[in-house]
């Protein structure tokens, strides 16, 4: 019991420890360069044959066309560092990576319309 009192003295104590440094040591950042900010990212963006078509909404939601099909895939998409990660509606996530003016997500890579 003993013991265990101290284990749980000494992570409240780490706790305390970050909280009284501040937001900036408990959070580790990344080079603000290194990652798009949201708003960086919205707009249309298509695949190079016009074939997919990727609307990133201000909102954080996001609706993909394929061909002839509109809204084939809906969801919500959040900015996490360098990362897009997407959520689909139906269940299914994705990851997505901006270099360059280029959005990779799986094999397709978007270029902004």
């Amino acid at each position: 019991m003993a013991l265990s009192l101290r284990r749980t003295s000494m992570m409240a104590a780490s706790v305390a420890s970050l909280i009284a440094a501040g937001p900036e040591l408990a959070v580790a950042k990344e080079p603000a360069a290194a990652r798009p900010a949201g708003d960086a990212v919205v707009g249309m963006w298509v695949t190079a044959n016009g074939f997919i078509r990727l609307e990133l909404m201000a909102d954080g939601r996001y609706d993909e066309a394929r061909g002839q099909r509109r809204s084939a895939y809906r969801g919500r998409y959040e900015v996490r560092g360098p990362q897009l990660v997407f959520f689909d509606d139906s269940g299914f996530t994705a990851t997505g990576i901006v270099t360059d003016g280029v959005l990779r997500v799986g094999g397709d890579a978007f270029r902004r319309e």
